[in-house]
């Protein structure tokens, strides 16, 4: 028997796959179908203290080599998700489920996990420090010093198990400087990557960018990132304490995609692009081709390669 089950802040999940924030999880029509699907578990929409619209549309455009977009944090507000989730927990106990949450300052991130623990919630909480998207407002996980005191205030307030959604980095000395803020804390997980910001697609029939918001720049996920998401998975798994574990994230479209973030040390992996286009039915295939990659090498279980990558002598 081949599994692909994993165990990620002390919990266990039937699959270690799962949608990323911001695909198929804005309401409860698309969370249902992820809830369906062969996933894992879901993560909810990133939440922010009060509903937003988000950018003008359109705002998401698939290309030949993945996606852009610069959906600007559209979500139903934190209330709307928690109650979904408790929902869940009711009718599903013994599943556990991922709340996305993003506040635009210090004070809205405590004020975000004031609520989540003044309900019933029971999973585990992703702290998203890596919308590219939002006008006016920067990737908060490219200030070092201003994730260090966030992370400083976060877990003088919440004690429950968390972990940080990072932007990808790309030069080396970065990797060692937020690994050692990171190796402060007590963190559940980090979730490498969110997509490359800022990026450009031009449609040459027309001579126009193809999203509306920011002058057409807007996050690159899909096949464009996979060589930059698994060196950020490989590069923590390098230099995190062993009990953070990692989230891959970035280029996943198939089962080969997902076990190459595993054999670089993903615990999980979460599809955005991929599953934006193919639907919650993606869940099926990708398990399926996982599984076979497994078999044609031996393996039964991720642990059996999980952060075993090699390297040239």
């Amino acid at each position: 028997m081949i599994s692909t089950e994993t165990t990620l802040a002390g919990y266990h999940f039937d699959n270690c796959f799962m949608n990323a924030a911001g695909v198929y999880c804005y309401d409860a029509a698309e969370l249902n179908q992820v809830q369906a699907s062969m996933a894992g578990t879901f993560v909810t929409k990133s939440a922010t203290v009060m509903p937003r619209s988000g950018n003008p549309e359109p705002r998401y455009q698939p290309t030949r080599l993945g996606s852009i977009n610069s959906m600007g944090l559209p979500n139903e507000g934190l209330p709307y998700y928690l109650d979904y989730v408790s929902q869940q927990q009711k009718a599903v106990p013994d599943k556990t489920y991922f709340q996305s949450i993003t506040g635009f300052n210090i004070e809205e991130d405590e004020q975000l996990l004031a609520q989540i623990s003044a309900s019933d919630f029971k999973g585990v909480v992703e702290l998203n420090l890596s919308c590219p998207n939002v006008p006016g407002k920067p990737q908060t996980g490219y200030d070092f010093e201003m994730v260090e005191r966030i992370l400083t205030r976060v877990f003088t307030v919440y004690h429950g198990p968390l972990g940080v959604k990072l932007p990808p980095y790309f030069d080396i000395v970065h990797f060692d400087q937020m690994a050692a803020i990171l190796n402060q804390f007590p963190l559940a997980f980090v979730n490498s990557v969110n997509s490359i910001g800022n990026g450009l697609k031009i449609d040459v029939a027309t001579e126009r960018v193809v999203i509306k918001p920011k002058h057409g720049f807007g996050g690159i996920g899909g096949d464009y990132i996979k060589p930059t998401a698994l060196a950020n998975v490989h590069a923590f798994y390098q230099r995190l304490n062993p009990a953070i574990q990692i989230i891959g994230t970035g280029g996943i479209k198939s089962g080969q995609d997902a076990f190459e973030h595993i054999l670089c040390g993903a615990s999980m992996v979460q599809v955005g692009t991929a599953l934006q286009k193919e639907g919650p039915i993606i869940f099926e295939r990708l398990t399926r081709e996982l599984q076979t990659s497994m078999a044609q090498k031996g393996y039964t279980k991720l642990s059996d390669f999980r952060g075993k990558l090699q390297y040239l002598d």
